[in-house]
């Protein structure tokens, strides 16, 4: 770790110690809140350029010269009056963990629809500074931000930064000390400030931030009555709920309306004075190749462009990558294995179809580890240089068809990064109906990016004409479920949404590496004693007879209404605990000549169809509950089913094979 002096505070990963100070980091999506906590505690969390990168809260305890601070990374929030479950949380971590101090972070490029959340940071009265973030953009497009000014009308330090090279981090750790509360001249008018007085006297003692809280509770903000309940009982509540409501109706005027024009003058004074612009800029070519990639005549040739080169890196480059290291790891080991150990059962252990070496570890490192590698670089790229969002924009019209508008299309795409992370960010959906297709389509058709790369791999064995087909049954079937769900399942309208694009920026090599690396370094983690295991179960399970049996049992199932071969057994064994396990078997049944072209296509299908992995159902079970999660479970799974079959029966016959 490096010291306080290269701009980071010490951390200490090893033994616990009770923090003296906690040190909550918020701000819009996507304005660099998880780059300033790698930045400030040498921790890890994944960063993109593009929102809700950031799902769940994240900690970590440093030493910033004498004192031990708690760093608590946050998702993105617009304001302090929550408009999703997602922002529910956060504005959780404040009101009841109350910070000793906010760190907000904040993009040069959207400084004015930062100011909102600026001002409910202030009226909490908690210590604050800010990380004025992206200043270089900024610059390049003829804009210039006096952060001495905003300093000046927001009473808080303001740190210039660009925290993606690590600049600013330095002063940012000497800012910690200098934190104060902010200040603005904010007001709502006699009538509207009396009533939120009022409001104040009526909250409990024991309650913090009370006038923050009579303003929520003057703007209707149903959320904050769970955060009362920790403070008086349920009798308590309501009647302060029928005194507040008493109180506004006093008023004839819109309450919510009024606090919003005072707040939004003042923003526009801040912006007005803080912010200059040049009359004349050059063409921004960032800009241009954004909207190409968002208008559908454009956007869709250059959708097919990535997907071509995807396919290009991950069959033929991570195939060579592999290829090249067992030639040099696993063969000479494989060779002396076999000098030493003679065949039998020690042999069938260490070397056989279901050896602890040949499967639970050349498999994860020499087969799977350089296919994810080079499907993680190029992901990573595409991440980084905002093409995400934008390509959310591009799909808008199908998602709409779909039920699902505005912030449920940044869900369904982040599901073909994680399933587990996209199904959690649907915390930020309005609806309970567009929450639950939402979640349905991430689990079923969806390939998260371990799946989809690893799917590549396995159709390119069989050329780019079955890549096709397979991707084409799964859009089909995705957009098919998506319209079915649409029509059964009622429910409140879907809402307007202003999706953020970021700018497209030119990614740094070092930081997609490293993002490459901590990915693959989380997946040896978590993935490599699920191989292991996996091995030792196949092999006790093929030792004892157990896979046999099971193979009969489903047998008609799988030779004869799948058209597998009957070790696809193993793989349908293993395809739930990971789905990187269950490839590799795959991969090794193609290289042994025992699946053919059509079979190869359909599995493909079939292992993105069937059930989803443990991780999403437990993310599903913590967004919907148990039974829905059960219930999702079992009809992915038997539709996953039913429509492999009659694929395999299509293909088929449209082979005559």
């Amino acid at each position: 770790m490096k010291e306080k002096s290269e701009g980071h505070a010490k951390a200490h990963p090893r033994k616990k110690i009770a923090p003296d100070k906690k040190i909550a980091i918020v701000g819009l999506p996507n304005t660099g809140k998880s780059q300033v906590f790698n930045n400030l505690t040498g921790k890890y969390a994944i960063v993109a350029n593009y929102p809700h990168s950031t799902v769940e809260v994240q900690r970590a305890v440093c030493k910033v010269d004498a004192l031990v601070y708690e760093f608590i990374d946050t998702p993105g929030i617009h304001s302090l009056y929550p408009n999703s479950e997602e922002e529910v949380i956060v504005r959780d971590v404040l009101l009841n963990e109350q910070p000793d101090i906010i760190i907000q972070c904040i993009d040069a490029n959207q400084l004015k629809q930062s100011l909102t959340l600026t001002s409910d940071l202030i009226e909490l009265g908690i210590p604050m500074l800010i990380s004025l973030n992206s200043i270089d953009e900024t610059v390049k497009k003829g804009i210039y931000v006096d952060s001495l000014g905003l300093s000046s009308f927001v009473g808080v330090p303001v740190v210039e930064s660009i925290a993606v090279d690590g600049i600013g981090t330095a002063e940012l750790v000497e800012s910690i000390a200098r934190a104060r509360k902010g200040r603005h001249d904010l007001r709502y008018g006699d009538i509207i400030d009396n009533g939120i007085a009022e409001i104040e006297t009526m909250l409990p003692e024991s309650v913090s931030y009370r006038r923050k809280l009579a303003i929520l509770m003057l703007a209707s903000d149903s959320a904050i009555e769970e955060h009362l309940k920790k403070f008086a009982d349920e009798d308590i509540i309501a009647r302060l709920k029928q005194d507040v409501e008493v109180i506004r109706q006093q008023f004839q005027i819109n309450v919510n309306r009024v606090i919003d024009d005072k707040r939004n003058r003042w923003i526009d004074n801040v912006v007005g004075s803080v912010i200059k612009k040049q009359r004349v800029l050059p063409r921004d070519i960032s800009q241009v190749i954004a909207r190409l990639s968002r208008n559908i005549y454009t956007g869709i040739p250059i959708l097919i462009a990535i997907i071509i080169f995807m396919y290009f890196m991950v069959v033929d480059v991570s195939s060579k990558l592999s290829d090249l290291m067992k030639s040099t790891l696993w063969t000479p080991v494989e060779r002396a294995i076999n000098g030493i150990v003679p065949p039998g059962i020690w042999h069938d252990f260490l070397l056989g179809d279901y050896g602890v070496l040949s499967l639970g570890v050349a498999n994860a490192f020499l087969t799977i580890l350089p296919i994810l590698a080079v499907f993680y670089i190029v992901y990573g790229t595409l991440e980084d240089i905002g093409y995400i969002p934008n390509l959310s924009v591009l799909t808008r019209r199908i998602f709409e068809k779909l039920g699902l508008s505005g912030m449920a299309i940044m869900p369904i795409v982040l599901g073909f990064s994680c399933k587990t992370m996209a199904t959690l960010t649907t915390k930020s959906l309005y609806t309970k109906k567009e929450k639950y297709i939402a979640i349905f389509l991430i689990a079923f058709a969806l390939p998260c990016s371990a799946q989809m790369g690893l799917n590549v791999s396995i159709l390119g064995k069989m050329g780019f004409e079955a890549f096709v087909i397979a991707y084409g049954v799964l859009v089909f079937i995705e957009i098919v479920t998506g319209l079915v769900l649409n029509k059964i399942i009622k429910g409140e309208d879907t809402r307007g949404f202003i999706q953020e694009l970021p700018l497209i920026r030119l990614p740094s090599p070092k930081d997609i590496i490293k993002k490459a690396y901590y990915r693959l370094y989380w997946f040896v983690k978590e993935a490599s004693p699920v191989f292991i295991f996996a091995a030792l179960l196949l092999f006790t399970a093929d030792k004892v007879g157990l896979l046999n049996l099971i193979r009969k049992l489903l047998s008609p199932i799988v030779e004869g209404f799948l058209g597998f071969p009957i070790r696809m057994v193993d793989v349908i064994i293993v395809i739930i605990a990971r789905r990187e396990v269950a490839a590799g078997l795959f991969i090794d049944l193609i290289e042994k000549g025992e699946i053919n072209y059509v079979q190869c296509i359909v599995a493909a299908v079939f292992t993105t169809l069937f059930a989803p992995c443990l991780a999403n159902v437990g993310a599903i079970v913590k967004e919907l509950g148990i039974k829905t999660a059960v219930y999702i479970v079992v009809v992915t799974s038997a539709w996953a089913v039913l429509i492999s079959g009659a694929l395999n029966w299509a293909l088929i016959h449209i082979f005559k094979m």
